[in-house]
């Protein structure tokens, strides 16, 4: 099984920088990372251009113009960049765990997509782990419960790595809550369902409305909580006048028999 992990940036290089960090320290795990660029400036691109020429893995730089929040169509761009079988969706602000990758490879199952968490960073906390470079994701269980109790996250459930078994599929039908900053998908599904609607624009629901087509499509939804956890760095909130009218789209996609997207990966192929 040949595994992509796709991670979405935007003109934060030093967020980026420790999320890179975090996947040259993965454990266990064979797979090609493709950074998909939502229109940063030169610097973005001299950071990865640096870090490919320090890392075995394949690396590969997916850009497209600033032409603001276009996350759904970055990503797709992504995908049509990629033969691999296996898409794994994170952010650039979204460190992994050592075992992220090789956890969510675990869990793959033919008919199922996988759902994970995210713990969240504060804002003190993530200027202070940038500006000193903190290896966050060599970090263990104690050093996150001190981290905890200062207030620095928001919660240490999460980074427990639990052998849930079936618990895992007890919501299979579930859509709320999945997030594209943690999340993969088999290929072939991804092909299934037009990949994601870049129809969205701005900030807000395009992973939801990906969710809820995969789900119409049969393909289930798998929990990776207590698992493969991401710690997420604190950011200003996204512009989201958007929001309003991405929620009627996917009110109308929840009520509707949509299965694949209105303009998705077909106009790529």
């Amino acid at each position: 099984m040949k595994t992509a992990v796709i991670v979405t940036t935007y003109n934060r290089p030093d967020a980026l920088a420790a999320v890179l960090a975090g996947y040259a320290a993965q454990r266990n795990a064979a797979f090609e990372l493709i950074i998909a660029d939502d229109g940063s400036t030169a610097s973005t691109r001299s950071l990865v251009d640096d870090f490919k020429s320090r890392t075995d893995i394949p690396v590969t730089h997916v850009w497209h113009e600033d032409n603001g929040f276009r996350a759904a169509a970055i990503r797709n761009r992504a995908l049509a960049a990629t033969q691999s079988d296996y898409l794994i969706f994170s952010d650039g602000d979204c460190i992994p765990s050592p075992h992220f990758v090789a956890t969510h490879q675990h869990l793959a199952e033919r008919g199922w997509f996988v759902a994970g968490n995210r713990v969240l960073l504060s804002e003190s906390f993530t200027a202070r782990a940038l500006e000193k470079q903190l290896p966050l994701h060599a970090w263990g269980i104690a050093e996150w419960l001190r981290g905890w109790l200062r207030g620095d996250v928001n919660r240490c459930l999460p980074l427990l790595r639990m052998p849930v078994g079936a618990v895992r599929k007890a919501t299979p039908s579930r859509w709320k809550g999945v997030k594209t900053c943690n999340m993969a998908v088999w290929r072939d599904d991804l092909l299934r369902v037009n990949g994601l609607d870049e129809t969205y624009s701005g900030w807000g629901l395009e992973d939801s409305d990906l969710a809820v087509r995969l789900i119409r499509a049969g393909i289930r939804h798998k929990s990776a909580r207590l698992a493969a956890p991401v710690f997420h760095l604190w950011h200003v909130e996204n512009d989201r006048s958007k929001l309003p009218e991405n929620q009627h789209r996917l009110d109308s996609v929840i009520t509707s028999q949509a299965v694949r997207a209105q303009m998705g990966l077909d106009q790529y192929s």
